[in-house]
């Protein structure tokens, strides 16, 4: 017979959106606390605008997030916006007005524990959307904090399973015609990529066929070509072209539907050898549940701003391995160390390498950074 009292975990959660409950410490153990948070923002139009099929990605932005804590450490985040000029500052606002104010005082090293306040702090406007980021945002610099605080890179901390990250390089946009198209391929295979990745759907069948044929006698036979639609096609057209791509022997086809058609997803998984790529739209680990469930992915592919940062990646990234599903980070950057860590990692995504040979690849390969914290290769 019960005591009549509540469970800690089932008691009501304060309306300030905080936990209700607190890490036991000893009375002595001194608490780091988080002293103040720094945020700043930038947008800059592109030198060189990229299209896809739905968008056209013309800016720069850029949001920073610093944390520092009472003992001197800190640790920062960058996240990057590819169009809406005013995002940037718009994210900063949510961030410095909204987010940062409630984790003043918490332990940086309680990680998913400020994940879950903010997350029900943001409950009642929607956690989805700029929310996500600018909790990603936060997620990142404490990783980011930790790492320098222990002086060792962030992959080390979530139990590294490789020294090297496979990699392709993501070229090929819209934007660009079949000439520009085999230059861009060539100079990825020229800098060592596995494969590359091309936009698709920017306008008829033949055309993408044609674009696909012209990169494939670049990059040679053995080389990874990935093909991205970018949620631009109904079940029916991304059935009918990804018929068209596999035969092409395509590697993957990625978010050829709407990101949140879930059915879609399955039905064209069932319906398709091409496997379906997917996941740089979806927030939260929650989001992947269904997807990876039911079999609509055949490689699973979060985005850290939009996922929620390294904690729900890498925990997305563990259910897929569950399921026998492998992963691929949608771009690159701090997106390293949770690659490095997981058992099913297949590919890491980058642009072209830095003109200035900063960045080498070793077979194909990123070598893990060695810098304390979330320092990265390019990407």
């Amino acid at each position: 017979m019960g005591s009549g009292r509540d469970h800690p975990a089932e008691r009501d959660h304060p309306a300030d959106g905080s936990t209700g409950t607190q890490p036991h410490r000893p009375a002595e153990e001194h608490v780091v606390k988080i002293t103040t948070i720094e945020v700043s923002s930038s947008a800059t139009p592109k030198k060189h605008p990229v299209r896809d099929a739905l968008q056209l990605l013309d800016y720069d932005g850029l949001t920073t997030v610093t944390i520092h804590t009472d003992e001197g450490v800190s640790g920062s985040s960058r996240t990057y916006f590819g169009r809406m000029p005013s995002s940037p500052a718009v994210l900063a606002k949510i961030i410095d007005e909204q987010l940062a104010p409630v984790i003043i005082g918490e332990d940086p090293a309680f990680i998913r524990l400020i994940r879950e306040k903010l997350r029900r702090l943001t409950d009642y406007q929607g956690t989805a959307g700029l929310s996500s980021y600018g909790i990603s945002a936060i997620d990142q610099a404490l990783w980011d904090l930790q790492g320098r605080a222990l002086s060792v890179p962030v992959w080390q901390l979530l139990g590294a399973q490789r020294t090297h990250i496979a990699t392709y390089a993501m070229v090929g946009w819209l934007e660009l015609d079949v000439p520009g198209l085999e230059r861009v391929a060539a100079a990825a295979m020229e800098q060592g990529f596995l494969g590359v990745k091309m936009k698709v759907g920017g306008g008829p069948l033949s055309t993408d066929l044609a674009r696909i044929a012209a990169v494939r006698n670049v990059i040679g036979p053995d080389a990874a070509l990935m093909v991205d639609a970018n949620q631009a096609f109904s079940y029916a057209e991304a059935l009918r072209r990804g018929k068209a791509y596999q035969d092409l022997g395509c590697y993957w086809f990625e978010e050829p539907v709407a990101a949140s058609d879930t059915d879609a997803h399955v039905r064209l998984a069932e319906h398709l050898d091409i496997p379906i790529a997917a996941g740089e739209n979806r927030y939260g680990q929650q989001a992947f549940r269904d997807l990876i469930a039911g079999n609509g992915v055949g490689v699973v592919q979060p985005d850290l701003r939009r996922a929620g940062g390294i904690t729900d990646c890498y925990e997305v990234g563990l259910m897929a391995a569950g399921f026998g599903i492998p992963y691929a980070s949608h771009g690159g950057g701090a997106h390293i160390h949770v690659l490095a860590a997981l058992p099913n990692t297949i590919f890491m995504e980058s642009g072209l390498l830095p003109a200035d040979g900063s960045v080498q690849l070793v077979d194909g390969c990123y070598p893990l950074p060695t810098g304390p914290g979330l320092s990265s290769w390019g990407g």
